[in-house]
């Protein structure tokens, strides 16, 4: 079972994530912060995979540590539960619309940290969310899920949808990436043997 319950604390936050990467999409949210709640949602139920998240924070001076330190622990839940990698698709890539917005993501599950993030959002918040976390999140995943992610907000004019379909189309690229190919089964799905 590809599975992982990871606690990180730290002066700034106390986060705790159990995820199932085989899971059903299905979610429980304790973080603070609605729209970044909102958003994991699409994670895990575009990337079938079960998210049980608790987060405290010093939400009294802002949301960036918070949502950060979500990212990094994610990204540790996350290269644990995938193990040794054999097998794997290893790549993933979808194109998510929602009414004018289309976003792309591509990713591989590759051993090295890589983000590159192209989203002009329309404005600077979504309610009460500062959008400049939203590659503070991704930016905190890929460093410790040692993952390269490439983001492209490719048109929008709602904010509200670019960040939407950033992380549906994360979700659904995530989910194509860690499927197992019968045709790898064992297998190291990298010409260097490791990942």
């Amino acid at each position: 079972m590809r599975s992982a319950h990871v606690t990180r604390n730290t002066l700034e936050t106390q986060i705790t994530i159990k995820l199932d990467l085989d899971g059903s999409g299905k979610v429980k949210f304790d973080t603070g912060l609605p729209f970044l709640e909102h958003m994991l949602d699409q994670i895990a139920r575009h990337g079938m995979i079960d998210l049980d998240i608790v987060a405290k924070g010093d939400l009294h001076i802002d949301a960036h540590h918070t949502v950060e330190d979500i990212g990094i622990t994610f990204g540790q839940a996350f290269s644990q539960a995938v193990e040794d990698k054999k097998g794997l698709r290893r790549y993933g890539h979808a194109y998510v619309p929602l009414d004018e917005a289309l976003s792309r993501v591509v990713l591989d599950i590759s051993g090295r940290p890589g983000l590159v993030f192209n989203v002009d959002f329309t404005r600077s918040n979504i309610g009460e969310f500062d959008v400049d976390l939203v590659h503070e999140f991704f930016q905190g995943f890929v460093n410790h899920a040692l993952v390269t992610l490439h983001i492209d907000n490719l048109v929008g004019k709602n904010a509200h949808h670019q960040a939407e379909t950033v992380f549906k189309a994360f979700g659904r690229a995530l989910r194509m990436a860690l499927e197992l190919d019968p045709r790898m089964a064992g297998m190291m799905p990298s010409t260097k043997g490791t990942l």
